[in-house]
């Protein structure tokens, strides 16, 4: 191992207009609140890390993608879907399980209006 490997990326994501919406979305998404401070709060499902930040800037938003990977993507939709997150959070938007080329994904939009793509560990790479 080199000295200069990374052993993590944890993106600042933007919580849109309203801070305590987007905390409370990304729990009902599976996502464990490790801490708040000050407008920003840490957030952690198995190995995936995150910060929320209390920013809310649509343009910047609307142009952020992230990626996450879960162990099954199917029984990851049975249960988001059941939640009615869309009708819970005005302006959370969530599509079904879709193939593409380079694999099969979900796509939701959060409260801020960035677009989260949803896949299969299996079919992520290295």
């Amino acid at each position: 191992m080199s000295a200069l490997d990374a052993t993590a990326i944890v993106p600042f994501v933007p919580s849109g207009a309203d801070y305590d919406a987007a905390r409370k979305q990304f729990a009902e998404l599976g996502f464990v609140e490790l801490w708040e401070y000050d407008g920003m709060a840490g957030y952690r499902s198995g190995r995936a890390e995150f910060i929320l930040q209390r920013f809310d800037d649509a343009s910047f938003a609307q142009n952020l993608m992230i990626t996450i990977r879960v162990p099954d993507l199917e029984a990851w939709w049975a249960e988001i879907s059941a939640k009615r997150l869309d009708a819970v959070f005005p302006g959370f938007r969530i599509n079904p399980p879709k193939d593409f080329p380079w694999g099969r994904e979900v796509h939701f939009i959060d409260l801020a209006g960035v677009c989260w793509h949803v896949r299969d560990d299996a079919t992520g790479g290295e």
